[in-house]
């Protein structure tokens, strides 16, 4: 097999993990954004504490309130999960933690709330919410604090390099992980888009979009020692497929089901 010219700068600017380190990635699979379905909302208490009885490893969103708590929440906006509106960032953590999640009796937690009720008998993964015209400094300190102490596995994971760069340098003992999606673009553009992420951030691990699965870029990442996770897996044949090209699933629905 031809070796990619990317090859030696990927191993001089993202040296793989040690296993001993991340090993723990491949343990389990994730419930994405909680197990979810059936009455229990994305992201809430419940969803969490559903997940943590069937003993999955939780996968969890965070963004910060304007007062700079990490808030366990997916989406920019509060109008498609609660009976509130406009954004998360502006509003305080204590107002936020007041808001019910819609048809339940769920409210928006804290990631320190979240922490202490998983409180390390499951694998957590924190993905931090980033974008360009929100600065993610004040997030990356949020949960750098919230996970202070904390004795359970847990890894921290972003689309943006920028935000797993920051962990690499201000919060090391902390895992990382880039997450991917190559949205069809495998052109060599593409490619060296997708390379240059993994340049920057340095990440030590991938959360991989089950779509592209298989993947060249990722097949590379892996042999050479990044651990594979892939998300969404959302049905019995995406499973399989993860089964197939990863270390381990962020699933839902049907997709735990197997």
């Amino acid at each position: 097999m031809r070796l990619s010219p990317f090859a030696p700068i990927d191993a001089w600017l993202c040296p793989p993990p040690d296993p001993a380190r991340v090993g723990w990635l491949a343990s389990t699979t994730y419930a994405h954004r909680g197990l979810h379905g059936g009455g229990l909302i994305e992201n809430s208490p419940s969803a969490f504490a559903a997940a943590n009885a069937r003993g999955l490893g939780i996968e969890c969103d965070v963004q910060r309130s304007r007062d700079g708590q990490a808030m366990v929440f997916h989406d920019w906006e509060l109008d498609r999960l609660t009976g509130a509106s406009g954004a998360v960032r502006e509003r305080d953590a204590a107002e936020l933690g007041g808001i019910a999640l819609s048809g339940s009796g769920d409210t928006i937690s804290t990631l320190p709330e979240l922490l202490a009720q998983v409180a390390g008998r499951v694998p957590l993964l924190i993905e931090i919410k980033s974008k360009r015209e929100v600065r993610f400094g004040p997030l990356c300190l949020a949960v750098r604090r919230a996970v202070e102490g904390y004795r359970g596995k847990c890894a921290v994971m972003s689309f943006d390099p920028r935000v797993v760069r920051w962990f690499r340098e201000h919060a090391p003992h902390l895992v990382r992980g880039l997450v991917v999606t190559e949205e069809g673009h495998r052109t060599l553009s593409g490619r060296y888009r997708r390379h240059l992420s993994l340049w920057r951030g340095k990440p030590e691990f991938l959360a991989y979009d089950v779509r592209d699965l298989p993947s060249g870029f990722a097949t590379a990442q892996r042999k050479r020692g990044l651990p594979l996770l892939t998300w969404t897996v959302r049905s019995e044949e995406l499973a399989e497929r993860a089964r197939l090209h990863a270390e381990a699933a962020i699933a839902e629905g049907a997709g735990l089901s197997s």
